[in-house]
């Protein structure tokens, strides 16, 4: 996966032309947090570590435990790696420059950042609709569950959901950066993003506006109609990544405050909620748990 994502990069939005006399941008941070500093750091530490911490343990109690190797929680481990992967697009750098480091981000790394978020995101996006679909076959078809949700067909599944995430951060990203950049270079944000980025452009982003709409809003909205069939904890993982996604990109009018904390919720906290929301909610999850803690006590003579 990691491989898949790299050529994506490399083929999609680094090999690019360069119109752009900008080499850098200035990310701006989070509007009216002077003084601040200390604690955000510290608060966005702590979500970032448990969203490393539970989604890492989510997805090992998943791959060590045989009776959780199923259809549905192979896709929950598959989610648990997005989620570990997702914040760390921007929470790093962000909590750097509120140690006091410097606010620069390369033309090139504003590039990136703006790939791996949307080629996550609309993996992720995806990703929940063949959850949603997973739930279904086993709902409306109980007895057909294991041939129709067979190894093969999972495997394409999840496979689909890369690629598909690949080409839509890859198109996003070439119409963003095939664009003029020669001034201002303050990004009004704590990370590169479409909405705060494209302003920046010196030549028309009608183009790139219209796509980025058509692709973020209409077809996340297209794939979120499909998912109202699942259970309650696929549900609120749902709302709680669409919400935030939908208040950014729907919105006629933009306010630097209010999307940046969108955008925290969106990044950071969303991630960590969603170990605790499968787990917490989850019998066979916490059984396992249960199991795997034992035998860590057990092994370790305690």
């Amino acid at each position: 996966f990691p491989l898949l994502a790299f050529f994506c990069l490399t083929a999609g939005c680094m090999n690019m032309q360069n119109y752009s006399s900008v080499t850098e941008f200035i990310l701006l941070g989070i509007p009216n947090s002077e003084g601040l500093e200390n604690m955000l750091f510290v608060l966005f530490l702590a979500f970032y570590l448990l969203t490393l911490l539970g989604n890492l343990l989510i997805f090992l109690i998943i791959l060590v435990s045989s009776n959780l190797h199923t259809p549905m929680y192979f896709f929950l481990g598959n989610l648990a790696v997005f989620d570990i992967f997702f914040p760390s697009v921007s929470s790093p750098q962000m909590m750097l420059y509120l140690m006091g480091q410097s606010r620069t981000i390369s033309y090139q790394g504003c590039a990136s950042q703006i790939f791996f978020y949307h080629f996550l995101g609309g993996t992720e996006c995806f990703l929940y609709t063949v959850m949603a679909y997973d739930r279904f076959v086993a709902i409306c078809h109980p007895l057909q569950y294991t041939v129709i949700m067979n190894h093969r067909v999972c495997t394409g599944l999840t496979l689909g959901t890369w690629l598909g995430g690949c080409l839509h951060g890859s198109i996003l990203t070439f119409l963003v950066f095939k664009l003029s950049y020669c001034g201002p270079i303050e990004v009004d944000s704590f990370f590169c993003d479409i909405p705060v980025v494209l302003p920046l452009a010196c030549t028309d982003t009608s183009l790139a506006q219209t796509v980025s709409f058509t692709n973020v809003d209409i077809v996340t909205l297209t794939w979120r109609s499909r998912t109202f069939s699942t259970c309650s904890a696929h549900l609120i993982s749902i709302l709680l990544f669409y919400g935030p996604v939908m208040l950014i990109y729907l919105r006629p009018a933009s306010s630097p405050w209010l999307d940046s904390v969108i955008q925290v919720l969106n990044n950071i906290v969303t991630p960590s909620l969603n170990p605790l929301i499968y787990t917490l909610r989850n019998k066979d999850v916490k059984l396992a748990l249960r199991k795997v803690l034992s035998q860590m006590v057990h092994s370790s003579g305690v």
